[in-house]
Formats: structure tokens, sequence, C-alpha cells
């Protein structure tokens, strides 16, 4: 089974949010699939999907994203997930709004959800596909930047890069991950 995890924040003031862009990436999936997210296990929400290609969970975490790690450890846990079969999708502050970025290791780059993946998988070897959201004005806080809505000339560039995203996840369920690297990431 495949994972495809979105990194976010639950509840209705996190929504739209640059912070829930993972999130807005598994709702475009689930709702391409008509698979939504009605399971609940391990401090987050999940579906399992056949698919011609094999069966792929959608998973939103609701740990909070500073918390992630405590809810994909034990998932992938129970479901016998391998750490090559999962993806894991979130914003990044370094990257141009939009920009679409691939890798299949690393640091967590000041990251809070992918500092707690790391510390709960007990590596920094998995598949990430980061999402571009740039980085604040002048004056204004990190948290308060990645906590915002995007702003309206932002959306059709987000919405573009959640489409991307979407389109790399399904090429991955037929693909090795370094496959999918070399096409999305030119």
């Amino acid at each position: 089974m495949k994972m495809i995890i979105g990194l976010g924040n639950p509840g209705k003031p996190y929504e739209e949010t640059r912070h829930n862009i993972g999130f807005q990436v598994i709702d475009q999936l689930a709702s391409e699939w008509n698979a939504p997210l009605t399971q609940s296990k391990f401090k987050g929400m999940y579906s399992v999907v056949h698919r011609p290609e094999g069966k792929v969970m959608l998973v939103k975490p609701l740990t909070y994203m500073n918390l992630s790690g405590e809810c994909i450890g034990p998932l992938m846990d129970y479901y016998n997930v391998d750490l090559e079969d999962i993806v894991v999708i979130y914003d990044d502050l370094d990257l141009p709004t939009g920009q679409l970025r691939l890798r299949q290791k690393g640091s967590a780059g000041g990251h809070n959800g992918i500092k707690s993946l790391i510390q709960h998988l007990g590596t920094q070897q998995f598949n990430r596909m980061r999402i571009g959201i740039s980085r604040p004005p002048q004056g204004m806080k990190v948290p308060d930047y990645v906590l915002a809505k995007f702003g309206s000339e932002e959306r059709p560039l987000m919405q573009e890069a959640v489409e991307k995203s979407a389109d790399a996840c399904n090429y991955w369920l037929s693909k090795p991950f370094n496959e999918v690297m070399n096409e999305y990431n030119k």
C-alpha cells in the first residue's frame, strides 16, 4: 500500500491557509477519486482507496502541524507501510509561490511538521513534495504568514500547484519516485 500524506492544521480557522496546502492536495485527490476521508485512527483522518495500481491511503494528521509524526508513525506501523511507499506534501517558505520541488530525503529545513516526522520515523529518508509559498513580506512574522490565507493574486498559482501535485501523486502510483522527481522538478 502507498500512503499520500498532506500536512496541515485541522479546523475551520486554518482552511485555505498557506500551512494547509498539503491538506488541499489530499482534498483534491479525495475529490478526483471519490474517496472522502471518513476513517479515523491514530489522531488522523484517512481513506483507503483501491486503485488499478494498488491500494492507496490518503491521510491528514489531525495533531496540528508540529506533531504530525504522532499520527503518521503509528499509522505506518499499523498498516505495515514501508518508508519508500509514502510521500509527504507540505508548504515551503524557501520556494517561490506555487513552485513544486520533490525530494527523497533531507533535513527538516526549519519545518516543524517535518521535524516531527523525522523524529517519529527515525530517518530523514522519505519522499517529499514541497509546495512553495514564498517568504513573508518585510515586517511580518513567519507564524502569522503561514497561518494566513493566500492573497487573491496567489490563489490561481496555488490552485495550479495543488493540481500539479495531485497529478504527480497519480503518476507516482505506477512509477518509481525518482522518475516522478525527474518529470515534476523541471
